[in-house]
């Protein structure tokens, strides 16, 4: 058994899907260990301590050719088209952008299995690419609006006067929200956060930061069985408007995170409510990439609207990407270990499984997974 790990194409991804350290982990399936030339520089990973990993440095024909083929994102469709019958894709494929990769996948009968539609659950949580790629995201917003910021974070007594401590608000308490609102206490900021789930509240007082929604039947019931939030209904968003916008007036940094798996993300951040804040303020939106929370933002820019800088950085995992790739490699080992049997060392898909079902896109030239047939 091969299995290879190919270098990424996007311009904006600078992440690998296995580390050197990830490599000696890897031998316990007793298989041969590819990886295509220069596939880990951009993380800070050389081909040499590749090598020394005993994994074989080769070309990218030849890492298609495996058994099974290890990526960050979706390879091109050409790509897929080289590789042999059969072949086991594992990455972030991003299945609701990439619906036009389906035919390929059928005809090519690819086994693809999408890391980001690992289901939340406890035997899971090694595996949760979204959370490890998330708390990365969300400790790096804060440290790119502090870089941005023209004031320091923390109150400071000085001689000279008091230095008053930066306000930061984040908007959405998933992983990224709750590692954003830890990393901007860190720096000594007054911190404020906000979600339509209420189950949220306690995780966001237990950081320290104040808990700021609008409570009703409807918030009771705004989780999925997945644990991500629902889309709330218009009067719901627009009490929520009114309540955000009162906030946003006081605060100098905005960290967006509210995301919908498979949808836009919704609007948070009014222009209204961007022309409200002070000069030198700060806006990152997270969701940028899926449409953004603000819709002032656009996706690689830094936009400057009134004074009010609103960051839409892509890929903001990636930007760390030494600690990403390394945590993403160890989620695909804890699920590789569930994919290949460990007596045998042999690949063995169990649908019976609840992970194997929510992953594996497509197989033996269907796709399995009903939302996307």
């Amino acid at each position: 058994m091969q299995i290879s790990i190919l270098k990424e194409n996007d311009v904006n991804e600078q992440r690998v899907a296995s580390t050197p350290d990830s490599i000696k982990l890897l031998e316990r399936f007793k298989a041969e260990i590819l990886i295509e030339a220069g596939a880990g520089t951009l993380s800070g990973y050389d081909d040499e301590l590749y090598k020394l990993a005993n994994a074989r440095i080769v070309n990218r024909a030849e890492c298609l050719n495996a058994d099974i083929c290890l990526c960050v994102k979706i390879p091109s469709q050409q790509d897929i088209k080289n590789m042999k019958p059969n072949t086991i894709l594992i990455g972030l494929l991003n299945p609701y952008e990439n619906k036009s990769h389906f035919e390929v996948l059928k005809e090519k009968k690819i086994t693809s299995c999408c890391m980001e539609l690992i289901p939340r659950i406890s035997r899971a949580q090694s595996m949760d690419v979204l959370s490890s790629q998330a708390n990365l995201a969300g400790y790096k917003a804060v440290i790119d609006a502090a870089e941005k910021f023209k004031k320091a974070f923390p109150m400071m007594m000085t001689a000279a006067g008091r230095v008053n401590p930066a306000k930061v608000m984040i908007l959405g308490v998933g992983v990224a929200g709750l590692q954003a609102i830890a990393t901007a206490k860190r720096l000594g900021a007054v911190v404020s956060a906000t979600d339509v789930r209420s189950a949220t509240k306690e995780q966001v007082e237990s950081l320290g930061a104040k808990f700021i929604m609008v409570e009703d039947e409807e918030s009771k019931q705004s989780e999925t069985s997945g644990g991500y939030a629902k889309e709330m209904s218009k009067e719901y968003k627009e009490k929520q408007a009114l309540l955000i916008a009162e906030t946003i007036s006081k605060q100098d940094i905005i960290i967006c995170t509210a995301l919908i798996p498979g949808k836009k993300a919704p609007i948070l951040v009014t222009e209204k409510m961007v022309e409200s804040m002070a000069n030198g303020s700060i806006i990152v939106d997270l969701a940028v990439e899926s449409g953004g929370n603000c819709p002032l933002s656009k996706i690689g820019e830094i936009v400057n609207h009134q004074g009010v800088q609103i960051l839409g950085y892509t890929n903001v995992p990636g930007r760390v990407a030494k600690d990403a790739s390394s945590l993403y490699a160890k989620n695909i080992i804890n699920f590789l270990n569930i994919l290949i049997n460990q007596d045998e060392k042999k690949i063995k898909i169990d649908w019976n499984d609840e992970i194997i079902n929510s992953v594996i896109l497509s197989h033996e030239g269907d796709i399995k997974l009903e939302n996307f047939k």
